[in-house]
């Protein structure tokens, strides 16, 4: 098998490839835990679509952990539209050229058509009575989380422990002793989120799980009465971000499929279905509607009050930054 065929097959198999067909077809490229989301989006989306305009589309999805996705894309993965962690991973996108100056304001807020805040999934009865942040530094808890320096969801959880640390008042020195005692207590740090509640749930380690929202609440439909969500008093506000790959869409031809595409997350059924899969609408009435399900109660940061995500990945996840202090200390 020649080198260039190989490549080709490489890039088929990890949804990053396209068939010629009569029916057009775009690529999404998400993070790990919106697989049940887009599957059903995307059936929602086709049949608008093609109500609105008569064209058949197709949408292939590809998943893996936020910045190994930008990566791929980067490295030339044939994206439309990239659905990712954290605005910080298709910034990584744009440096190259590949996504326009100006996509955080080319949808409405911010190009977040959905938000998540992270919490704790423990097993039924909560043995070790995890109700916050400073549970999870006790001696003996076993905590579950992926890795900051491939998973967007990882870095997520680390600035929401971090949220906790500084709403308590801590000192720098007290917040570094906070993290560093609770990744001491990470047993098992996957590549991904969805890697993650696969080591938690599928291979039963761990006593807790540090998690996106809507990852617990899926867990918890999936296995009913097996399962508890835990959410701590402080968290974070989550923003997933959402762009279209302006230099992809132009050679393939897609941009208008790819622009309706993301904008039709905005849609009232769209946000609705991103509630029923336990993500936060952006649009605020919608949210109300789902109050009996998500906490409203819990104080969410946010990464403005980190000085934005070029500031956070410089203070707390570049080489020699404070994860790598902490964690390798």
């Amino acid at each position: 098998m020649t080198a260039l065929l190989l490549a080709v097959m490489m890039l088929l198999l990890s949804g990053c490839g396209r068939q010629k067909s009569d029916v057009i077809t775009i690529t999404n490229v998400s993070y790990d835990p919106t697989r049940e989301f887009y599957e059903a989006y995307n059936k929602m989306f086709i049949q608008h679509y093609e109500v609105e305009t008569g064209k058949k589309v197709e949408v292939i999805q590809s998943h893996g952990g936020s910045g190994m996705q930008a990566r791929s894309v980067v490295e030339g993965c044939n994206a439309d539209v990239v659905t990712l962690a954290l605005a910080h991973d298709i910034s990584l996108i744009e440096d190259t050229g590949l996504i326009n100056e100006g996509w955080m304001d080319q949808f409405p807020d911010e190009s977040a058509p959905y938000t998540s805040t992270i919490v704790f999934l423990v097993r039924k009865g909560n043995e070790r009575n995890i109700k916050d942040w400073d549970d999870l530094i006790q001696p003996g808890v076993e905590v579950i989380t992926p890795d900051p320096k491939s998973s967007g969801g990882a870095c997520w959880n680390f600035l929401a422990a971090l949220s906790y640390a500084k709403e308590k008042g801590y000192s720098e020195a007290e917040q570094k002793k906070f993290l560093r005692e609770l990744y001491a207590n990470v047993s098992v740090m996957d590549s991904g989120a969805r890697g993650s509640t696969t080591t938690f749930v599928e291979n039963g380690k761990g006593d807790v799980l540090i998690a996106w929202e809507n990852e617990a609440m899926t867990v918890l439909k999936n296995y009913p009465g097996e399962y508890e969500l835990i959410s701590p008093t402080v968290s974070i506000l989550a923003q997933p971000s959402v762009a279209v790959v302006d230099d992809n869409v132009d050679f393939n031809g897609t941009r208008d499929v790819a622009e309706a595409y993301l904008s039709y997350l905005y849609e009232d059924d769209a946000q609705r279905l991103a509630a029923e899969n336990g993500y936060r609408p952006s649009n605020q009435e919608i949210l109300k509607e789902y109050e009996d399900t998500f906490d409203l109660t819990m104080t969410l940061w946010s990464i403005d009050d980190f000085g934005g995500w070029d500031q956070a990945y410089k203070d707390y996840f570049d080489d020699d930054a404070w994860f790598d202090e902490i964690y390798n200390y």
